[in-house]
């Protein structure tokens, strides 16, 4: 029984599935050890062996419900004509500052560019069992645009903020090109074998909910609109968005992702129709195991019991003790839904 994609669905399972946000990362000593003989970070996401091995470590380790592809929201931008390196946080190195700028970006049809995540897919597909999923991912318009506007990963947004106020038609042209050119790349993913797909906006945090309606979840509505056909469970993860709790039952798609600071009883009754996913506070992990139990198990206790996935509210940090992973997953894993 493939759990993740029936609590997707929200059909009935025996426990919940349970994943992490960057289970494939620095905290896990033979990620580490393949780093360092990879080298940077753009050549592990484009060598299909590596990006494969990698996926799969914390699936051999935990036994998880669910792999998530190694790879990184911007590197399908890479093909779109952005120069793009980490050194190791992201760096662009012509940003979108002009609207004349945005005559430069082009959507590869079909796409191309990076036809060595295709490849890792196909080779973690072929390694894993049926019980668990493999999921694809892309970064939401919104995040996107902050990052080519820019450049770096900002505090305050505010170059991005001028853009979209200065020029906001313009402005609403970039977000919907990046939802055509996502939606592309995740169709890209599903036929290659990814069984599920998550849009990760994890800047839409930094908009007040006047302009996250039109600047953030508008653009979002749109790509996930246009991956609807491929009938794969669309995860939308909402950094930052417990401002927009009330807006999120009108996105199109079959699973809402919480982060830490969203009350979780709260939106289980502002989210009836979505299926939930997380949201404990990655903080947590860096305390004893005890703690850590005790928190997972209230999580779950308030959790819906029908269309529910266990999940940090955010990507797990690379100074976690690989022991207190091992805990939060396997009090997953020894919870069960009574009859």
């Amino acid at each position: 029984m493939n759990r993740f994609l029936r609590a997707c669905r929200k059909e009935e399972v025996d426990r919940p599935p349970v994943w992490v946000m960057r289970q494939a990362g620095r905290y896990l000593p033979e990620y580490r050890e393949v780093r360092k003989k990879a080298g940077d970070f753009l050549t592990m996401c484009r060598t299909p062996e590596i990006a494969a091995e990698i996926t799969l470590q914390p699936i051999r380790r935990f036994g998880l419900d669910a792999a998530i592809v190694f790879s990184d929201i911007l590197t399908p931008l890479v093909p779109m004509g952005v120069e793009l390196s980490f050194s190791p946080a992201p760096h662009i190195a012509n940003p979108v500052r002009d609207p004349s700028d945005l005559d430069r970006l082009q959507i590869p049809d079909p796409w191309s560019g990076t036809e060595f995540l295709s490849e890792t897919l196909d080779r973690v597909g072929a390694a894993l069992a049926e019980d668990t999923a493999l999921i694809g991912f892309c970064g939401a318009p919104w995040t996107l645009a902050s990052y080519l506007v820019e450049g770096v990963t900002s505090r305050t947004f505010t170059r991005v903020k001028s853009f979209a106020h200065h020029h906001p038609e313009d402005f609403d042209r970039l977000v919907n090109t990046l939802a055509d050119a996502m939606a592309a790349y995740l169709r890209t993913q599903v036929e290659h074998g990814a069984q599920a797909v998550q849009v990760f906006d994890s800047w839409v945090g930094s908009l007040g909910a006047e302009d996250a309606r039109r600047w953030a979840l508008q653009p979002a509505r749109r790509l996930l609109d246009a991956v609807a056909d491929l009938e794969v469970p669309r995860i939308y993860f909402a950094n930052g968005g417990a401002h927009l709790l009330h807006d999120l039952p009108e996105m199109p798609c079959e699973v809402l992702g919480l982060d830490w600071r969203v009350d979780l009883g709260r939106a289980a009754r502002a989210l009836p129709e979505h299926a939930l996913q997380g949201n404990l506070d990655p903080g947590v992990l860096m305390g004893p195991d005890e703690e850590i139990r005790r928190r997972t198990l209230t999580m779950l206790e308030t959790a819906p019991r029908s269309g529910y996935i266990a999940n940090l509210g955010h990507g797990i940090t690379p100074d976690v003790p690989v022991r207190a992973m091992e805990t939060f997953v396997r009090t997953v894993q020894e919870y069960r839904y009574g009859s």
